[in-house]
C-alpha cells in the first residue's frame, strides 16, 4: 500500500513538472537538488518532456550526472547542438540516434571517450558516413552498435574491428563485402550480426564459423544460397533468397529456435530443409515461398508460430498442420487455398491457438462456427473473405440468425478483422457481447450508422475502425463511444463533415479521429506553423485561416460518388445535406434502401 502511494506521489509530481514551460523553469535552477534524483526518476522526468515537446538543448544540463539512457529516435530536431550536451552525460549507457536525420559525423563528435557508453543506435541516419565510425573508434565500451542503411561504406565497416566488446552488430542495408566482413574476425564476442541486403556471398559466409557466439543471422535480400554448418545459431533470417542446401557439412547442427525463409525460392525442396534440426524450432515463416510440399512439418512439435501464407497449403495438408496443432499459438494461412472445409478439420486440434489468420481465403460463414471451438483465440483476421454475417438456407426466412453469434463463445477474443466482407449492419449485433474486445476494423460500404450503434456498449474497446462506410453527421454526433476508445478510424466515410468531427471531437477529447479531413488539417499546421508561430493551431482555427478557394483532397480519397446512380446523386444535391454546411452543423443524409 505505501508502495502504491509512493507511485501515485511520484506521478502526480511527474505530471506537475512537465506541465508547462513555465514549471520547467521552476525547477530546473535546482540543479543541485536534480542531480541527486534517482536514475529511473531522472529517466521518466526527460522522456515526459521529450514526448510533451517541453525538452530543449540547454535542459540537458541539468541531467548529465543521473540520466544512463536517452531515446531520441525520429526526433528531427536532434542536432549537433542537442549532441554537444549529450556528450557531457557523465554515465551514459544507452543512445539512440536512430532516424535523427540530422545527425552528421561532426555530430558524433561530442561522445567521443565516453566511459559507460555500451549501445549507440545510428539507424538511417544517412549523413553518418565513414568518418562517423572514426568517431565511434575510440569507444572501446560499446557492446552494441547498430548502422543500418547510413553513408557507411565497406571501408567504414572495417574499421570496427577495433571495437572487441562488440555483441550486437547490425549493419543491414549497408555495401559490406566477403572483404569487409573477414576483416572483422576480431570479434569474437559477436552474438548478433544483421547483414541483409550485403554484398555477402557463399565464399564470404565461411568467416562466419570464426564467431564462436554468434546465435542471429540475418542474411535476407542478399545472394547467398548456402551456409556452412554454425553450431552456435538460434535464429536465421534468409528471406528473399534463392536457397540451395543450409547447414550441410559434419559436426553437431544449430538448435534453431527461430528460422525465417519469406520470400525465398527453394532450388532443390527435398534438400533446402535437409540439415536443418527442427526439433526445438519454436517461430517458421515460409511465407510466400515457392514450397509446394510441408512434410517436414510433423517433426516440428514445440513449433508455436507458423506462418504459410501466400503459399501452397490447402485443405489437402491439413493434417500436417494438425500433427504440430497442440503446441500452436500463431497460425497465418492468409492467402492460401484452405476453405471452410479445412478449418473444420483442424479446429478441434488446436488447443493453444491465440492468432488465426484466414485473409484473402475462400472461407465463408461456415468456417465460423468451427473458429468458435478454438478456445484460447484472442486475434482473428477473417478480411477479404466471403464472411457474409449470414448463411442463407432456401425455404427459410430471411431474418434469420447472425453467424457472428458464433464468436460469443470465444471469451478472450481482443482484436477482430472483418475488413472487405461483406457483412452489414444487422448482422454486427452478436459483437457487442464480446467483452474482451478492443480491436475491432471494419471496412464496407453498405455499413451505416447503426454499426456504430452496435459497437458503443463494448466495455473495452479501444481502437475501432469504420471505414468507407456511409456514416453521417447526425450518426456520428448521436454515437456514444465507449470510455476506453482511443482511436477512431472513419477514412473514406465522405458524408462526414468537418464541422461534425470537430464537434465530436470537442465532446470526447480522448479519441483520436483518423479522416480525410484531419489529414488536410494537419498539412496545413504543417504550412502555417513552417511559416508562422510553432504553436499546434486548433482544429477550428485552421478551418478559419484556409485560403479561399478548391480545398486539397488526400490521394488516399476514394469518391463515394460512385456508389450511386445520377437519379441519387440529383436527390442528394437537393437535401440539406452537403459537405461544407453554411450554419456548421451537420444533418443526417436519408436513407436511400
Amino acid at each position: 500500500m505505501e508502495m502504491e502511494k509512493e507511485s501515485e506521489l511520484v506521478r502526480r509530481c511527474m505530471e506537475s513538472a512537465c506541465e508547462s514551460r513555465e514549471s520547467v523553469e521552476k525547477w530546473r535552477r535546482q540543479r543541485r537538488t536534480l542531480e541527486r534524483l534517482p536514475s529511473h526518476l531522472s529517466q521518466s522526468l526527460l522522456q515526459n518532456l521529450l514526448r510533451r515537446r517541453l525538452l530543449f538543448p540547454s535542459l540537458l544540463e541539468v541531467f548529465k550526472f543521473s540520466v544512463e539512457e536517452i531515446d531520441l529516435r525520429g526526433e528531427s530536431y536532434v542536432d549537433s547542438e542537442w549532441m554537444a550536451y549529450i556528450g557531457a552525460f557523465r554515465y551514459l549507457r544507452f543512445l539512440n540516434l536512430a532516424d535523427c536525420h540530422r545527425i552528421n559525423n561532426s555530430a558524433l563528435w561530442p561522445i567521443v571517450g565516453m566511459t559507460c557508453l555500451k549501445e549507440v543506435d545510428l539507424s538511417r541516419c544517412i549523413k553518418v558516413t565513414d568518418a562517423g565510425i572514426r568517431h565511434l573508434m575510440s569507444i572501446s565500451t560499446l557492446e552494441k552498435l547498430w548502422i543500418s542503411e547510413t553513408g557507411v561504406t565497406a571501408s567504414g565497416v572495417a574499421l570496427l574491428s577495433s571495437l572487441k566488446n562488440l555483441s550486437v552488430l547490425d549493419l543491414g542495408g549497408l555495401p559490406v563485402t566477403d572483404t569487409a566482413l573477414n576483416s572483422l574476425q576480431a570479434l569474437t564476442k559477436l552474438q548478433y550480426l544483421d547483414l541483409w541486403g550485403s554484398k555477402i556471398s557463399n565464399k564470404g559466409t565461411m568467416v562466419l564459423q570464426r564467431f564462436p557466439k554468434l546465435s542471429f543471422l540475418n542474411l535476407a535480400w542478399t545472394n547467398v544460397s548456402s551456409l556452412p554448418n554454425l553450431p552456435s545459431l538460434e535464429c536465421l533470417n534468409m528471406s528473399n533468397c534463392t536457397i540451395d542446401s543450409i547447414f550441410e557439412g559434419d559436426g553437431d547442427k544449430p538448435l534453431l529456435v527461430k528460422l525465417i525463409f519469406s520470400g525465398a525460392t527453394f532450388t532443390n525442396e527435398a534438400e533446402a530443409l535437409l540439415y536443418i534440426e527442427t526439433s526445438v524450432l519454436s517461430f517458421l515463416d515460409l511465407s510466400n515461398t515457392s514450397l509446394n510440399q510441408f512434410s517436414f512439418l510433423p517433426d516440428m512439435k514445440l513449433l508455436e508460430h507458423l506462418d504459410i501464407s501466400s503459399s501452397m497449403m490447402g485443405d489437402d495438408s491439413i493434417d500436417l498442420i494438425i500433427s504440430i496443432g497442440a503446441s500452436l499459438k500463431n497460425l497465418n494461412l492468409g492467402g492460401t487455398r484452405v476453405s471452410s472445409t479445412g478449418i473444420g478439420l483442424l479446429a478441434e486440434h488446436v488447443p493453444k491457438l491465440e492468432i488465426l489468420s484466414l485473409s484473402h481465403t475462400s472461407i465463408d460463414d461456415v468456417a465460423l462456427s468451427y473458429i468458435s471451438s478454438m478456445p484460447s483465440l484472442k486475434v482473428i483476421d477473417l478480411s477479404n473473405t466471403n464472411i457474409k454475417g449470414f448463411i442463407h438456407q432456401p425455404g427459410t426466412e430471411l431474418h434469420i440468425d447472425s453467424t457472428l453469434t458464433a464468436l460469443q463463445s470465444l471469451s478472450c477474443l481482443e482484436s477482430l478483422n472483418l475488413e472487405h466482407t461483406q457483412v452489414r449492419d444487422q448482422y454486427l449485433y452478436p459483437l457487442s457481447s464480446c467483452k474482451e474486445l478492443k480491436h475491432l476494423s471494419l471496412k464496407c460500404a453498405s455499413l451505416t450508422d447503426a454499426t456504430l450503434h452496435h459497437l458503443s456498449s463494448l466495455p473495452k474497446m479501444t481502437n475501432l475502425h469504420v471505414c468507407e462506410a456511409v456514416l453521417t453527421n447526425t450518426g456520428l454526433d448521436t454515437f456514444s463511444p465507449p470510455p476506453t476508445l482511443r482511436v477512431l478510424n472513419l477514412m473514406g466515410c465522405w458524408l462526414l463533415t468537418e464541422d461534425a468531427i470537430s464537434l465530436f471531437l470537442r465532446k470526447h477529447p480522448q479519441v483520436e479521429i483518423k479522416h480525410e479531413v484531419i489529414q488536410i488539417l494537419l498539412t496545413e499546421q504543417q504550412t502555417f506553423s513552417s511559416h508562422a508561430s510553432p504553436s499546434k493551431p486548433s482544429l477550428k482555427s485552421s478551418r478559419g485561416n484556409r485560403k479561399q478557394g478548391k480545398e486539397p483532397i488526400s490521394q488516399f480519397f476514394v469518391d463515394q460518388r460512385l456508389k450511386y446512380s445520377r437519379d441519387e446523386l440529383l436527390a442528394l444535391q437537393f437535401t440539406p445535406l452537403s459537405l461544407k454546411s453554411a450554419h456548421g452543423t451537420g444533418t443526417g443524409v436519408p436513407n436511400m434502401q
